[in-house]
């Protein structure tokens, strides 16, 4: 399986729902805004998007953009398991350089020319600019400089989030996630509000939020299938869990999907 390049709106799709839950994705996911602002959710921490900001999302790692309005970029998704390689944690970067402002773009533009022009070996192209990109990631992170200091209530949020992006189809309540942690659920309550402007509970709710209105709108799954996937104890519990947080029963989301 090739890299495939996208535009921002085409990959997040008409439903703002898709970006703005906590949700993770299966392949490596390198964001390039062009022009709009917003706030994003990388792992445990909140962050101010704008122009000219690169995020290296590996897979399986939780976010979620949250666009103050019309939010225009391009994004590539690297296979997970091709030779493409991100950092092991999600990335932000301003690029204020001029120079490397430029070459990320002409790398993106060879890499939308090779996808419309569909000439022979074309995964190959793309599978070796992919390779490129990830070089030009390296490098910016490289010439970004020192490392930040990690502040302990930040890996707290960072462990939590990592744990829900694990374990939210276990059904397990937010107490359960802080006592794996060693904290009381009120500190890891104040700490994820502190840090990425979320409750504990609210990510955790979200992240299941955006699973089961994915497998209702992409899968032909019954509801109460869907339900025990995600570790709900009946078919009548998930659809409260959905009318709550939605407004509407899971076959009013399917029906209008």
């Amino acid at each position: 399986m090739a890299p495939r390049l996208l535009t921002l709106a085409q990959w997040t799709g008409p439903d703002s729902w898709r970006s703005t839950l906590p949700h993770s994705c299966a392949s490596h996911v390198f964001v390039w805004i062009t022009r709009g602002q917003g706030r994003c959710l990388l792992a445990g921490r909140r962050q101010g998007l704008g122009v000219h900001t690169a995020l290296a999302i590996p897979a399986g790692s939780l976010f979620a953009l949250h666009p103050t309005g019309p939010l225009f970029g391009l994004t590539c998704l690297l296979p997970a398991s091709g030779p493409s390689l991100l950092p092991d944690e999600p990335q932000l970067l301003r690029i204020a350089d001029q120079k490397m402002q430029n070459e990320l773009t002409a790398l993106l533009e060879a890499m939308q020319r090779e996808q419309n022009e569909m000439r022979p070996f074309m995964p190959d192209a793309l599978t070796a600019q992919g390779e490129l990109l990830t070089v030009w990631l390296r490098r910016a992170l490289v010439a970004e400089g020192e490392e930040e200091v990690i502040t302990a209530g930040q890996r707290l949020v960072d462990a939590y989030c990592a744990l829900v992006e694990r374990d939210h189809n276990l059904g397990l309540p937010m107490q359960d996630y802080a006592r794996r942690l060693g904290v009381t659920p009120t500190h890891l309550t104040r700490v994820c509000k502190a840090k990425c402007g979320m409750t504990a509970l609210e990510i955790l709710n979200g992240r299941v939020l955006y699973a089961a209105r994915d497998m209702l709108e992409r899968t032909p799954l019954p509801a109460k299938h869907i339900a025990a996937r995600l570790g709900f104890n009946s078919a009548a519990y998930f659809s409260r869990f959905i009318q709550n947080h939605t407004g509407r029963p899971p076959r009013a989301l399917r029906t209008a999907a």
